[in-house]
Protein backbone atom coordinates (compact mmCIF):
# COMPACT_ATOMS: atom_id res chain seq x y z
CA UNK A 1 0.00 0.00 0.00
CA UNK A 2 2.75 2.54 -1.51
CA UNK A 3 -0.14 5.04 -2.24
CA UNK A 4 -3.24 6.12 -0.34
CA UNK A 5 -6.16 8.28 -1.58
CA UNK A 6 -8.32 10.48 0.96
CA UNK A 7 -11.66 10.45 -0.24
CA UNK A 8 -12.32 14.21 -0.03
CA UNK A 9 -12.42 17.89 -1.60
CA UNK A 10 -11.49 19.67 1.59
CA UNK A 11 -8.36 21.05 1.16
CA UNK A 12 -8.23 20.97 5.46
CA UNK A 13 -8.95 18.06 5.99
CA UNK A 14 -6.56 16.59 3.63
CA UNK A 15 -3.77 18.52 5.22
CA UNK A 16 -4.89 17.07 8.48
CA UNK A 17 -5.36 13.11 6.88
CA UNK A 18 -1.35 13.99 5.07
CA UNK A 19 0.33 14.80 8.87
CA UNK A 20 -1.66 12.03 10.68
CA UNK A 21 -1.03 9.36 8.13
CA UNK A 22 3.34 10.03 8.32
CA UNK A 23 3.58 6.73 9.68
CA UNK A 24 2.56 4.73 7.78
CA UNK A 25 4.90 6.39 4.61
CA UNK A 26 2.56 6.21 2.03
CA UNK A 27 2.23 9.07 -0.95
CA UNK A 28 -1.12 10.09 -0.08
CA UNK A 29 -3.29 11.70 -3.24
CA UNK A 30 -6.44 13.83 -3.40
CA UNK A 31 -9.21 12.94 -5.64
CA UNK A 32 -7.96 15.93 -6.86
CA UNK A 33 -4.48 14.16 -7.70
CA UNK A 34 -6.65 11.72 -9.40
CA UNK A 35 -8.94 14.31 -11.57
CA UNK A 36 -11.65 12.27 -10.14
CA UNK A 37 -14.93 14.15 -10.14
CA UNK A 38 -17.41 11.67 -10.01
CA UNK A 39 -19.74 12.76 -6.75
CA UNK A 40 -21.71 10.45 -4.26
CA UNK A 41 -24.44 11.07 -2.00
CA UNK A 42 -24.12 10.88 1.74
CA UNK A 43 -27.42 8.46 1.92
CA UNK A 44 -26.20 6.75 5.06
CA UNK A 45 -27.98 7.48 8.76
CA UNK A 46 -24.53 7.45 10.74
CA UNK A 47 -21.16 8.56 10.34
CA UNK A 48 -19.80 5.13 9.40
CA UNK A 49 -22.61 4.38 6.59
CA UNK A 50 -21.39 7.43 4.90
CA UNK A 51 -17.50 6.54 5.38
CA UNK A 52 -18.65 3.38 4.00
CA UNK A 53 -20.68 4.23 1.03
CA UNK A 54 -17.76 6.94 -0.04
CA UNK A 55 -14.93 4.41 0.55
CA UNK A 56 -16.67 1.65 -1.43
CA UNK A 57 -17.96 3.69 -3.90
CA UNK A 58 -14.19 5.77 -4.89
CA UNK A 59 -12.55 2.35 -4.17
CA UNK A 60 -13.98 1.59 -7.97
CA UNK A 61 -13.13 3.67 -9.47
CA UNK A 62 -9.44 3.91 -9.06
CA UNK A 63 -6.36 0.83 -8.60
CA UNK A 64 -4.98 2.35 -5.25
CA UNK A 65 -6.50 1.58 -1.48
CA UNK A 66 -9.38 4.47 -0.19
CA UNK A 67 -9.49 6.00 3.01
CA UNK A 68 -13.01 7.83 3.34
CA UNK A 69 -14.22 9.79 6.60
CA UNK A 70 -17.32 11.00 7.82
CA UNK A 71 -17.69 13.45 10.66
CA UNK A 72 -19.21 16.18 12.20
CA UNK A 73 -20.62 17.92 15.50
CA UNK A 74 -23.04 16.57 17.43
CA UNK A 75 -24.35 18.58 20.19
CA UNK A 76 -25.96 17.49 22.99
CA UNK A 77 -28.74 20.34 23.83
CA UNK A 78 -29.92 19.87 19.90
CA UNK A 79 -30.07 15.80 20.48
CA UNK A 80 -26.89 15.48 18.56
CA UNK A 81 -27.46 17.79 15.71
CA UNK A 82 -25.90 19.23 13.39
CA UNK A 83 -24.50 15.55 13.45
CA UNK A 84 -24.03 13.52 10.12
CA UNK A 85 -25.45 16.56 8.18
CA UNK A 86 -22.76 19.21 10.16
CA UNK A 87 -21.33 20.16 6.01
CA UNK A 88 -25.01 20.78 4.95
CA UNK A 89 -26.46 22.51 8.44
CA UNK A 90 -26.82 25.90 6.60
CA UNK A 91 -28.06 24.98 2.88
CA UNK A 92 -26.72 24.30 -0.09
CA UNK A 93 -23.64 26.83 -0.63
CA UNK A 94 -23.17 28.26 2.91
CA UNK A 95 -20.34 28.84 4.24
CA UNK A 96 -18.24 27.60 7.44
CA UNK A 97 -18.97 31.10 8.99
CA UNK A 98 -22.22 30.44 8.11
CA UNK A 99 -22.83 27.20 9.70
CA UNK A 100 -21.38 28.33 12.94
CA UNK A 101 -24.18 30.98 13.04
CA UNK A 102 -26.98 29.08 12.84
CA UNK A 103 -25.67 26.75 15.49
CA UNK A 104 -24.42 29.18 18.16
CA UNK A 105 -28.57 30.69 17.20
CA UNK A 106 -30.34 27.51 17.41
CA UNK A 107 -28.04 26.82 20.77
CA UNK A 108 -29.06 29.81 22.44
CA UNK A 109 -33.03 29.33 21.79
CA UNK A 110 -32.22 26.06 23.05
CA UNK A 111 -31.37 27.23 26.42
CA UNK A 112 -29.52 23.82 27.02
CA UNK A 113 -26.04 22.34 27.71
CA UNK A 114 -23.35 23.67 25.72
CA UNK A 115 -21.71 20.39 25.62
CA UNK A 116 -20.40 18.71 22.81
CA UNK A 117 -18.29 16.49 20.68
CA UNK A 118 -16.80 15.83 17.58
CA UNK A 119 -16.77 12.42 16.03
CA UNK A 120 -14.96 10.39 12.86
CA UNK A 121 -15.67 7.33 11.34
CA UNK A 122 -13.11 6.36 8.97
CA UNK A 123 -13.46 3.22 6.04
CA UNK A 124 -10.66 1.90 3.99
CA UNK A 125 -11.67 0.37 0.78
CA UNK A 126 -9.74 -1.30 -1.98
CA UNK A 127 -11.64 -1.82 -5.39
CA UNK A 128 -14.70 -2.03 -3.86
CA UNK A 129 -14.28 -3.85 -0.75
CA UNK A 130 -14.19 -2.69 2.67
CA UNK A 131 -10.81 -3.84 4.50
CA UNK A 132 -11.11 -1.64 8.28
CA UNK A 133 -12.48 0.77 9.72
CA UNK A 134 -11.99 3.11 12.86
CA UNK A 135 -14.02 5.45 14.99
CA UNK A 136 -12.79 8.45 17.45
CA UNK A 137 -14.11 11.22 18.96
CA UNK A 138 -13.25 13.70 21.26
CA UNK A 139 -15.22 15.99 23.60
CA UNK A 140 -15.44 19.45 24.68
CA UNK A 141 -18.22 22.11 24.55
CA UNK A 142 -19.51 25.21 22.63
CA UNK A 143 -18.01 28.81 23.00
CA UNK A 144 -19.76 31.57 23.45
CA UNK A 145 -18.13 33.50 20.27
CA UNK A 146 -16.13 32.35 17.31
CA UNK A 147 -11.94 31.93 18.09
CA UNK A 148 -8.59 31.10 16.49
CA UNK A 149 -8.15 31.13 12.81
CA UNK A 150 -6.62 27.57 12.33
CA UNK A 151 -8.77 24.82 11.00
CA UNK A 152 -11.79 25.01 9.38
CA UNK A 153 -15.55 24.09 9.74
CA UNK A 154 -16.61 24.42 13.60
CA UNK A 155 -13.30 24.60 15.26
CA UNK A 156 -13.58 28.25 16.27
CA UNK A 157 -16.27 27.27 18.30
CA UNK A 158 -15.60 24.25 19.55
CA UNK A 159 -13.66 24.54 23.03
CA UNK A 160 -11.25 21.72 24.32
CA UNK A 161 -11.12 22.22 27.96
CA UNK A 162 -7.71 19.82 28.41
CA UNK A 163 -6.12 22.31 26.64
CA UNK A 164 -8.48 25.90 27.29
CA UNK A 165 -8.45 26.29 23.60
CA UNK A 166 -10.98 26.04 20.96
CA UNK A 167 -9.87 23.63 18.18
CA UNK A 168 -8.90 27.08 15.76
CA UNK A 169 -6.92 27.81 18.47
CA UNK A 170 -4.66 25.38 18.47
CA UNK A 171 -1.10 24.33 16.37
CA UNK A 172 -1.00 21.80 13.89
CA UNK A 173 1.03 19.62 16.26
CA UNK A 174 -1.60 19.92 19.15
CA UNK A 175 -5.01 19.44 17.00
CA UNK A 176 -3.00 16.19 15.22
CA UNK A 177 -2.35 14.61 19.20
CA UNK A 178 -5.83 15.17 20.64
CA UNK A 179 -8.38 15.68 17.37
CA UNK A 180 -11.08 13.04 16.63
CA UNK A 181 -9.69 12.52 13.62
CA UNK A 182 -6.83 12.32 15.48
CA UNK A 183 -7.67 9.35 17.74
CA UNK A 184 -9.37 7.45 14.56
CA UNK A 185 -6.41 7.31 12.15
CA UNK A 186 -4.05 6.13 15.06
CA UNK A 187 -6.66 3.45 15.64
CA UNK A 188 -6.70 3.03 12.16
CA UNK A 189 -3.01 2.94 11.69
CA UNK A 190 -2.87 -0.12 14.82
CA UNK A 191 -4.73 -1.87 12.74
CA UNK A 192 -2.50 -2.13 9.94
CA UNK A 193 0.40 -2.77 10.86
CA UNK A 194 -1.28 -5.54 12.93
CA UNK A 195 -2.43 -6.79 9.51
CA UNK A 196 1.63 -6.56 8.08
CA UNK A 197 2.85 -8.19 11.05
Amino acid sequence: MDQLVIASRNVGKIKEFRDLLLPLRNEILSLADLSIEAEFEESGKTFAENAHLKALSYSQLTRFPVLADDSGLEVDALGGKPGIHSARYAGPGASDADRVRKLLRELQNSGGSREARFVCCLALAEKGVLLLQAEGDCRGTIAQEPRGTNGFGYDPVFYFPQLGKTYAELSDTEKNQHSHRARAVAFLIRQIVNRQS
